[in-house]
């Protein structure tokens, strides 16, 4: 079992939503975080002064799976997260983690069973 977390734009959670279906990945976990990495925010404007946010808006997703899901699951997310053919900075990352247990609360079954 692996857990993969994925920090993706905002803009792009309904189509790697969409991608992680026809990969028959239907159990995720969102959440609304910030951060940055190579971009390092971006100046804007506030009450007409220019102020760098050094964090920026992202998504991140959280997806328990069994070994045959997780490149499937990685190639889902790449293909739906990317902005286009060029290369752009701000796209996101996946991570791929060892994931020890797992127990389903509502019937308490254990390990590959509960994903």
């Amino acid at each position: 079992m692996k857990l993969i977390i994925a920090v993706i734009q905002p803009t792009k959670l309904e189509a790697v939503k969409e991608a992680l279906s026809k990969v028959e990945v239907f159990r995720l976990t969102v959440m609304d975080v910030q951060g940055f990495g190579r971009e390092q925010g971006s100046p804007e404007l506030y009450r007409g002064h220019e102020v760098t946010v050094n964090v920026l808006r992202k998504i991140e997703l959280q997806i328990a799976v069994n070994e045959d899901f997780v490149e499937p699951t990685i190639r889902a997310i790449l293909e739906a997260s990317r902005s286009g053919p060029d290369v752009m900075i701000g796209d996101g990352m996946i991570a791929v983690l060892p994931l020890a247990d797992c127990v389903r609360i509502r019937t308490g079954e254990r390990g590959p069973e509960a994903i």
